[in-house]
């Protein structure tokens, strides 16, 4: 009972709660206002609730998001260079171009790193890299789709006894074939 109260586990680390905890803790407390039975409803300590309680905020959202670094860039002697190499020869394999560095600078980056760089020239070809070429394949059916195309045929001023012939042209397109066929109407 002891480790529940002070909010340490038995690894001795702070347990982070869950959003199902978050929602839970919050609305026992809206319908008691007691801080230790909604805390024991959600299944934390009393501070971990009341922490909570205090921040109106889910957890989520209390984490402080990190810029840093965790640990050294094991890439950092060679990738000046690559990223010279990527822009002179954007289409240079990411294995082949860790290989060529690695035998050319073996202190400055072991093999077990080649994951790690193939990974940020990826990154890099997002950011830096040439656009891709962006293509749409079109697959059609012979006699699934038609195109029609109508005009006013007005225009051409025909007559009939006489009589000036109102009347529209209709071009249809079988997608398929490209085959035309023109009709009066």
């Amino acid at each position: 009972m002891v480790l529940a109260e002070t909010g340490w586990s038995r690894t001795g680390l702070l347990q982070m709660i869950t959003k199902q905890q978050y929602r839970k803790l919050m609305s026992e407390y809206q319908e008691t206002g007691n801080v230790t039975v909604s805390a024991m409803k959600a299944d934390m300590s009393r501070p971990t609730a009341r922490k909570y309680l205090d921040a109106v905020q889910p957890p989520s959202e209390l984490q402080v998001k990190h810029t840093w670094r965790t640990r050294e860039d094991p890439l950092e002697e060679i990738w000046p260079q690559a990223v010279r190499m990527l822009e002179e020869a954007p289409d240079l394999e990411a294995k082949a171009l860790f290989e060529y560095l690695w035998e050319r600078s073996p202190w400055a980056v072991q093999e077990k790193h080649l994951r790690t760089f193939q990974r940020r020239v990826k990154l890099w070809r997002l950011q830096y890299g040439p656009d891709k070429e962006v293509f749409f394949p079109q697959d059609w059916e012979a006699g699934r789709a038609m195109q029609l195309d109508w005009t006013n045929a007005n225009e051409l001023a025909i007559t009939i006894a006489g009589q000036p012939y109102e009347h529209q042209l209709c071009h249809s397109v079988l997608a398929a074939f490209q085959l035309g066929m023109g009709q009066h109407t």
